[in-house]
């Protein structure tokens, strides 16, 4: 929302707003109350004073950091000089590639002559390939690599330039939502709209206007999010000839994405919010068992049933690359009972492959840009380094980390649940529902962990 539009909004109520300035504590624009002065608010207590001023300053400074190191990775594409070892190590290849060639047409000289050249004939009957993402065997590698590498290398500083303009927006629209209430406006908006449309109230009604809320919440998120998203598909990915999809294609999946959110996400959050408020004081063990369950829920349904509602899966045809996965499986003990191929060109010129499934029931499935890009070799390569996860319990210990992590949370969550001056200080003097209090625990005190234990994560991964 504009301030202007904010304001207009607000003005219309019976409640006003707070001067913003650098003293402490910091009060949105647009709070609960006219004055603040709710009974049960401590406003000497440290979360009053401190938590917004202390989220904004936090907010930034991850900003700033994060763009440190894109600007280090700016500079990084902004090299145009082929990596020297590199460069070494291919040229001894194509030099060993020529002398095996040179050998062979010689040991072979008396029968029928063997090139390392495709005829034209066979340029005729192959599918033209896309230079920019298989290379011709036939030729030397290096000049094809050093090719690629300055396409790569404007690629990565298209994306990294457009990543950090769109971080910035992102950080810009999250401190002035912060700073203007944003919040506690929508709140006060699905509350009246649950009054008005269905009789509800905050009290009695709690967990259905939170969906009102989350509903607004989301389709705010997709207008704003929707300009970077179409610049970066139709502009940055076109541009080096990534992109495959239509507009219509595009706004399909946007539709379907925000339709399985309202399905899925909307039981979800009620359900969680139901287990939150009738948990007692242990609540967070009912709800790690919760998600626990979901999780395995939907690493269930995500391939089996959303994947197939955006693409095609059909069996891998016959043939010796069939063949050779399953053998490849079969040596690392992969329970692999299903091979798809996967209609990605469709959208894109990217290519990929995952694996999903649990138990004795495992499916691998490939992208069909991936078997138009590379030989059969460089596919079993691919697939051996994610069977190389699942061998080495890569998988399994992410779940659990990740479970971990969750339970870590919410004990956490519990300790701060009633702390009314942490919300209070966001705008919420009066009411603070439940969804609230657990957006602002992990955008407050919850988000220093998050984004350390992120960074250490991302440090171990490399």
């Amino acid at each position: 929302l504009h301030l202007s539009q904010l304001t207009a909004l607000t003005l219309s109520s019976s409640i006003t707003y707070h001067t913003m300035d650098l003293n402490l504590p910091w009060i949105p624009q647009y709070s609960q109350d006219a004055t603040g002065d709710s009974p049960s608010v401590d406003k000497e207590s440290v979360y009053y004073v401190w938590s917004l001023a202390l989220t904004v300053i936090f907010t930034v400074s991850v900003y700033l950091f994060e763009g440190l190191l894109d600007d280090r990775q700016k500079r990084a594409y902004q090299k145009t000089t082929f990596p020297r070892e590199l460069e070494a190590t291919v040229a001894e290849i194509d030099r060993e590639r020529l002398a095996k060639s040179k050998s062979t047409d010689s040991d072979n000289n008396n029968s029928k002559p063997t090139t390392t050249l495709q005829s034209d004939d066979d340029d005729k009957t192959k599918k033209d390939d896309n230079d920019d993402t298989k290379s011709d065997l036939s030729k030397p590698l290096l000049p094809q690599l050093k090719d690629k590498f300055k396409k790569s290398q404007q690629y990565g500083l298209d994306k990294i330039n457009f990543g950090m303009i769109a971080s910035t927006y992102d950080t810009l629209e999250g401190v002035a939502f912060l700073l203007l209430g944003f919040l506690p406006y929508t709140w006060d908006l699905a509350a009246q709209m649950g009054h008005d449309w269905f009789g509800w109230s905050q009290e009695a009604d709690e967990i259905k206007i939170s969906l009102i809320f989350l509903a607004i919440v989301t389709v705010i998120g997709t207008i704003t999010s929707l300009p970077f998203e179409l610049y970066s598909t139709f502009q940055i990915e076109r541009k080096h000839g990534f992109n495959k999809q239509t507009m219509g294609l595009f706004f399909s999946d946007k539709l379907k994405s925000l339709a399985l959110t309202f399905i899925i996400g909307g039981p979800f959050v009620a359900l969680l919010l139901w287990i939150i408020k009738a948990g007692g004081d242990k609540f967070y063990l009912y709800v790690w068992i919760f998600l626990f369950c979901f999780s395995l829920f939907m690493m269930t349904i995500v391939p089996t049933v959303i994947m197939p509602l955006f693409n095609k899966y059909e069996p891998l045809p016959e043939g010796s690359l069939k063949t050779r996965v399953f053998e490849l499986a079969g040596q690392l003990k992969y329970p692999l009972t299903k091979l798809f191929v996967m209609d990605g060109s469709k959208r894109s010129a990217h290519s990929n492959a995952f694996m999903f499934g649990f138990g004795s029931n495992r499916r691998i499935v490939l992208f069909d840009t991936l078997l138009e890009q590379v030989k059969e070799d460089e596919i079993l390569a691919i697939l051996g380094h994610e069977l190389g996860h699942w061998k080495l319990g890569h998988t399994l210990s992410n779940f659990w980390v990740t479970q971990v992590y969750f339970g870590a949370a919410f004990y956490f969550f519990s300790l701060t649940f009633g702390a009314t001056e942490l919300y209070a200080a966001f705008g919420f003097t009066q009411f603070t529902p439940t969804l609230v209090a657990l957006l602002l625990f992990f955008q407050t005190l919850w988000a220093p962990v998050d984004k350390i234990l992120s960074f250490l994560l991302t440090l171990f991964s490399r």
